[in-house]
């Protein structure tokens, strides 16, 4: 989030964020003061990345006491200032990017010897409650160190804040402490406020540590009902997510492109997500699959019953799965919805239940039917509102503008799956967020001598995790009582839910914070209804089009947002480039471009630079037949513009995971594979090593049901290949592989890269990755959990145990029986370097030997230790 000015002789004297979340609106300003502190004039850049569905709304620059604004326009009256300004031979143009979650707004100055200038800039977003969680992404990136860099987040939540969690890419034991959260019923705040020495990589380094995400997570309280409405100046947001309500059964085909250009790593993860997908559907679930090139092919005739046999069938299918030919989208859709209308007729569909299709792709049709209008008449006229479509595009090679509205037309949504290590768990995260719907045929009814301009108030479904929000205004002499009535259908019963609110109350709950965004409701509704109609946009031709436009554009004016509408004009001092315009990415298929729908034409020139591919046999004019490389496209417009493992207060202190003991004749390690090394509480022997001799196959090394802690692994000859933990409060689930760290969060999934930083507070639960590519899971009264990647002789996990003495006495498995009572027979043989261990009902050989100890990294130490081999 932070901006960067990185030109010589240009400080940062100054940086703050000042980020007010008040009922999930969140209004975020970030204020830069730099200095050029060199004798001739100098260019400062002003970047920022923000997140994408965030509206700037407000952007000033300051220099010598004089006020330069920007000022929302609409693009038409931008292009006429835009030729006025080439017109007087100026040079115009902004580069604007759009990323994975951000977008980049950027500006330029020029900055006189000595002067100061101050940046402003502030956007607004509604926080969308996903996987059962509201996310606040705030980017940290100065690019130099900072004299006085601070970030607050002030959170108020009427309903009560259920949990509060945060998360950093960059945080390291020197900058635990800049951390502090405080926390009550209803508010939260958060203040990152680090020293100049803590922002150094090193003490002699004058470069910054401070280059990733920060990250706020949390959810709030409920009622029964799962409603709440909250009243401010005149405007009413009414949340629903009802939670504690039985998942309907649902019917679901899956529709997978095999086309040529999902050769390589695209169907590699495909069938890893597809797999994982089928594994979790429900035993009351019905399914099928459709595998297409430029021919489908079904993998049952008809929807089956989600059985043990029927998933490892399916799972075994999907994992066969090979790409080539072209790609035939239009039949193999109107397969998909042939498949639920013949299981309609035959009464093969449980009452209630919800029928969805989920189509995966990663190209434009190229066989077939090829015209995405008529695609898209076909598919509507052939679900006719009876099924949801959710389209996934793979890459940024896919048609995504197309996708788009064909989920639209089909009451589904359409999301974007971008080419990483991580996307089979984007395909995972999207199936989660559909996987549980709760109800259908959700619609919001409130007194019409009430509440007047009311957003969407009906939607055909409600998914657990998610949250359906509607917003309106009062009317100016409406009744001193909101009632609200909430209407759905479960798969049994018809289902209504009711309640009322005191409007008076209600006011009087963000009248007295100071640290809140005041008349933050109006905009919030405001933002949610531009939102919406440019949704709806997606799917209006003609006259509704034109309407829905008029509409968004008038309110994005009135209140200054930046939208897909509208630019953000910049003024600079006489002398310097006169024009620079902000526009809105659009998440299209060519990356950013003109979004202005009934407009004329494109105002600043941009072209997409992507990698050329290779041609492959089959070529079929670049969309299938080849293996692409995807990457992120990166706008261009013709013109110049210019070690953190303890550091929580409140945990234990840092212990060695391991003691070291004296042998007198240590031996040579008689392997390179790293032993597990147990610290024993309370034993004489103080430490045990165990080497683990069974291959391939998942053990379990750990179970404590009193902690709420499973560990299992994969061990190969040379150490573990695959390392899982699992912590049940707060729920959590960490994957390790010597390619990457998986931590599934409820049901949420992120994946991180070895010796990328890692600070993940949890509150009960630290989760820290340092630079060296050390993972540590530690709390208060906790078993600390350590994993490491080796590369010795091959890449191998280490396991590493600490605070050995919270395992409790019901703990089990290969490694957890060593907290058993256990009985140490005297040392013999030669020199005392034998003796037997005994614990249940089982009798170990132990040998006195020396182990790799990776505890300190690479070059791993030896100690000695009594080894065991299970």
């Amino acid at each position: 989030l932070l901006p960067s000015l990185v030109q010589n002789g240009i400080d940062i004297y100054s940086l703050t964020v000042d980020s007010q979340v008040s009922s999930r609106f969140a209004h975020t300003v970030v204020t830069s003061r730099v200095v050029n502190r060199a004798e001739a004039a100098q260019e400062a850049i002003f970047q920022l990345e923000l997140p994408r569905k965030a509206f700037i709304t407000n952007f000033s620059m300051v220099i010598d006491g004089v006020t330069y604004p920007g000022i929302v326009q609409d693009k038409v009256a931008a292009q006429e200032q835009y030729q006025a300004a080439v017109g007087r031979g100026e040079s115009a143009g902004l580069v604007k990017t759009a990323g994975r979650q951000t977008e980049q707004f950027e500006v330029s100055v020029t900055v006189a010897p000595k002067a100061k200038i101050t940046f402003e800039l502030i956007y607004q977003e509604l926080l969308r409650r996903r996987l059962g969680t509201y996310e606040l992404l705030l980017k940290v990136k100065p690019k130099q160190l900072v004299k006085h860099l601070q970030m607050d987040i002030h959170i108020l939540e009427p309903q009560g804040i259920r949990f509060l969690e945060t998360e950093s890419t960059f945080m390291t034991q020197e900058l635990a402490d800049a951390l502090t959260t405080s926390q009550n019923k209803t508010k939260a705040h958060i203040r990152f406020k680090p020293t100049l020495s803590q922002q150094k990589n090193s003490q002699n380094d004058q470069d910054t540590i401070l280059d990733g995400n920060f990250i706020v997570r949390y959810d709030v309280d409920r009622s029964v009902s799962g409603s709440s409405i909250q009243i401010e100046n005149g405007y009413f947001v009414h949340h629903f997510a009802p939670e504690d309500l039985p998942t309907m059964p649902k019917n679901v085909i899956f529709v997978i492109d095999k086309s040529g250009s999902m050769t390589g790593r695209k169907i590699q993860q495909t069938r890893e997500a597809l797999i994982k997908i089928l594994n979790d559907l429900s035993t009351k679930d019905q399914f099928n699959l459709i595998v297409f090139n430029g021919e489908e092919t079904q993998w049952r005739p008809s929807l089956v019953r989600a059985s043990e046999e029927n998933v490892k069938e399916a799972t075994d299918y999907a994992s066969k799965i090979e790409a080539d030919g072209w790609t035939n989208i239009n039949d193999a859709v109107l397969l998909a919805v042939k498949l639920l209308d013949i299981s309609y007729r035959a009464e093969q569909l449980l009452p209630g239940s919800v029928s969805l299709i989920i189509l995966l792709t990663d190209g434009e049709p190229t066989q077939g039917e090829t015209n995405p209008a008529t695609i898209q008449r076909n598919v509507q006229e052939a679900i006719n509102n009876r099924y949801s479509l959710f389209c996934l595009g793979f890459g940024f090679n896919v048609h995504y503008p197309f996708l788009e509205k064909l989920a639209q037309d089909n009451g589904g949504l359409a999301r974007r799956i971008y080419e990483d290590s991580d996307s089979a768990l984007q395909l995972q995260d999207f199936y989660q967020e559909v996987a549980n719907p709760l109800l259908s045929a959700v619609s919001f009814e409130y007194p019409s001598d009430a509440v007047e301009a009311v957003t969407q108030d009906n939607f055909r479904h409600h998914f657990k995790g998610s949250e359906m929000v509607v917003a309106g205004k009062l009317q100016a002499q409406g009744p001193d009582v909101l009632t609200a009535k909430i209407s759905g259908q479960t798969d049994k019963q018809n289902i209504t839910f009711q309640m009322e609110a005191s409007i008076a109350q209600k006011e009087e709950e963000f009248q007295s914070p100071k640290y809140i965004y005041h008349n933050f409701m109006e905009r919030l509704w405001a933002f949610l209804t531009v939102n919406q109609q440019l949704e709806q946009m997606i799917s209006a031709s003609g006259a509704e089009l034109k309407a829905l436009e008029s509409q968004a554009l008038n309110l994005s004016l009135k209140y200054n947002f930046v939208t897909p509408l509208t630019y953000m004009v910049v003024t600079k001092p006489e002398g310097q480039e006169q024009f620079q315009a902000a526009g809105k990415p659009v998440d299209a298929d060519n990356g950013p471009r003109d979004a202005f729908l009934g407009g004329q034409g494109h105002f600043h020139r941009t072209h997409t630079r992507r990698p050329r591919p290779p041609k492959r046999k089959g070529d079929s004019g670049g969309r299938d037949g080849e293996e692409r490389v995807e990457r992120a496209p990166v706008t261009v417009t013709h013109y110049s513009v210019h070690n953190a493992l303890f550091p929580k207060k409140g945990l234990p202190e840092p212990r060695a995971f391991l003691f070291l003991l004296e042998s007198a004749t240590p031996v040579e390690p008689t392997q390179s594979a790293p032993a597990v090394i147990l610290p024993l509480p309370g034993s004489s022997v103080g430490q045990l090593c165990v080497d683990i001799l069974r291959f391939h196959v998942p053990i379990c090394l750990f179970e404590d049901p009193e902690q709420g802690l499973w560990v299992s692994g994969v061990y190969e000859k040379d150490g573990f290949s695959r390392i899982e933990v699992r912590i049940l409060e707060p729920l959590l689930f960490v994957r390790a592989t010597p390619e990457h760290v998986v931590v599934i969060r409820d049901q949420k999934s992120s994946q991180y890269k070895w010796k990328q930083t890692l600070f993940s507070d949890l509150r009960s639960l630290l989760i820290v990755m340092d630079a060296k590519g050390f993972l540590v899971l530690s709390g208060p009264d906790r078993v600390t959990i350590g994993v490491m990647r080796i590369s010795d002789p091959q890449k191998r996990l280490a396991l590493l145990v600490s605070h050995a003495q919270h395992f409790s006495s019901r703990t089990i498995g290969q490694l957890g029986q060593f907290y058993q009572d256990i009985v140490w027979d005297p040392p013999v043989g030669p020199d005392n370097t034998t003796r037997t261990l005994r614990v249940l009902e089982a009798e170990y050989p132990a040998t006195r030997e020396l182990k790799l100890n990776y505890r300190e990294g690479l070059p791993a130490t030896k100690i000695s230790c009594w080894t065991v081999k299970i």
